[in-house]
């Protein structure tokens, strides 16, 4: 048996015997889950991040993730089987290290990987002989073995495939998904060479209760990550498009996309809303759109649709304005109730959140706005504060101009605002059982 196999066989042995350890560097919303599983499958799991608080968290057992259980995660820093550091060095006692840190855009709508540059050249100072790293960051096709690869190999002077292994395994997180968790959404895989991919998948059969689909490269599996939300992106587009068609139409969009969905086949429903947020769908596109460009292509369908979306902050502000004309009200000085700045409904999560944007172009054109959310008290943007409504109540309701839904929260009392407020501006169709509609406007 060559040195290569043993090297090899030793990290499948002690994945299967759950002596190998792990580190996943960036305990956020995917890598604090992905952390909690593998110490709930055995294996002693060290997280990293470069901020103290979420580290001190964590080691008092402390949760901050919605998808994560606060007794579990207790129990597994009780146990001995999680804890934190700020320190990069616990790499060098690692055989499994997972990258989950942002990927963001910049203000030009370009790939920031800064965040993922800088975590594998840490890792490239303590990686060892006879370990794994596997990126779980979302980002551009090429880049696990455009970027990650060459950086690993110059900075521990081992070699790609034979003293350590590279993969790629995109993470499919949904925050306040109430069926599909980190541990039973299915794995993709794809591994800088076939013992690569099979070191990997071995951990996530190990840890997961969900398939795991192992694929023949890393950019297939970067590929197919750009795909699922890129999907997304442009039938939202199509979705927000047809609801500012139908609205000029005098046609309910939310009915048609209903009456749409009764067909079982060749239909999936999306729907309109006042733009796009989270850390995905929003910004994956723009990935492939800038990595085509080195391929001489222009991503024509794509682009549209992001242009499409990111209109929509802007649109529900005209709307606005027009239901506001209606009672001889203009933008500049009315009272703006907002009602929620989540991205999504039920969650805390306020990344890219369109409503963010909307009241910012509220405030712009002169509003007074405020905010309720019941999962958000207050939220950074564009490096200031804003503060939330403690609670929602009549005299809040009834002294708005107008009322503005921006996620469909079901904590709020639909009735209690319907029955309170004077105009209703609906993005999201969350007042769709209220009865009495007289105050009522759909996107």
């Amino acid at each position: 048996m060559s040195k290569d196999n043993l090297i090899k066989d030793e990290l499948l042995r002690k994945i299967q015997e759950k002596t190998a350890k792990v580190a996943v560097v960036g305990l956020g919303y995917v890598g604090l889950p992905l952390a909690v599983e593998k110490a709930k499958a055995g294996y002693n799991t060290v997280g990293f991040d470069v901020q103290d608080e979420k580290v001190d968290m964590v080691n008092n057992g402390k949760n901050y993730i919605g998808d994560v259980v606060d007794s579990e995660l207790s129990d597994l820093v009780d146990r001995g089987l999680l804890s934190a550091t700020t320190d990069f060095s616990i790499v060098k006692d690692s055989d499994f290290i997972a990258i989950c840190v942002p990927t963001p855009l910049d203000e030009h709508q370009q790939p920031d990987i800064s965040y993922v540059k800088a975590s594998t050249e840490d890792i490239s100072k303590y990686i060892k002989k006879g370990s794994i790293v596997v990126l779980e960051s979302t980002t551009y096709p090429g880049t696990t073995e455009e970027l990650l690869l060459p950086i690993l190999e110059e900075g521990s002077g081992l070699k790609c495939g034979k003293d350590f292994f590279l993969a790629f395994s995109p993470e499919r997180v949904d925050p306040g998904n109430l069926i599909y968790k980190t541990k039973n959404t299915p794995k993709v895989v794809g591994g800088v060479g076939k013992d690569a991919t099979k070191i990997a998948a071995e951990m996530y059969r190990n840890v997961l209760e969900s398939d795991v689909l192992e694929v023949s490269s890393p950019k297939v599996a970067e590929m197919e990550k750009i795909l699922e939300n890129t999907y997304r992106n442009i039938n939202i587009g199509l979705a927000n498009e047809m609801a500012i068609i139908c609205n000029k139409m005098g046609i309910n969009v939310w009915e048609v996309i209903d009456a749409a969905s009764t067909k079982p086949y060749g239909f999936q429903a999306f729907y309109p809303g006042p733009g796009l947020g989270g850390h995905c769908i929003p910004l994956d596109p723009y990935y492939l759109s800038w990595k085509s460009r080195e391929y001489d292509y222009h991503t024509q369908l794509i682009e549209t649709s992001g242009i499409i979306n990111d209109q929509m902050p802007g649109y529900v502000i005209d709307r606005s304005s027009k239901i506001l004309n209606r009672y001889k009200k203009a933008l500049n000085g009315s009272k703006v109730l907002v009602l929620g700045v989540a991205y999504k409904q039920d969650i805390d999560d306020y990344r890219e959140s369109p409503a963010l944007k909307v009241i910012e172009n509220f405030e712009k054109e002169g509003s007074i706005v405020e905010y309720f959310d019941p999962n958000v008290s207050e939220y950074k943007y564009k490096g200031s504060k804003k503060l939330g409504l403690p609670e929602l109540t009549e005299e809040k309701l009834q002294q708005a101009d107008l009322v503005v839904i921006t996620t469909a929260h079901t904590k709020v009392d639909y009735n209690f605002v319907s029955e309170n407020a004077k105009f209703i501006f609906d993005t999201k169709n969350a007042m769709k059982n209220i009865e009495s509609r007289e105050n009522i406007e759909l996107l």
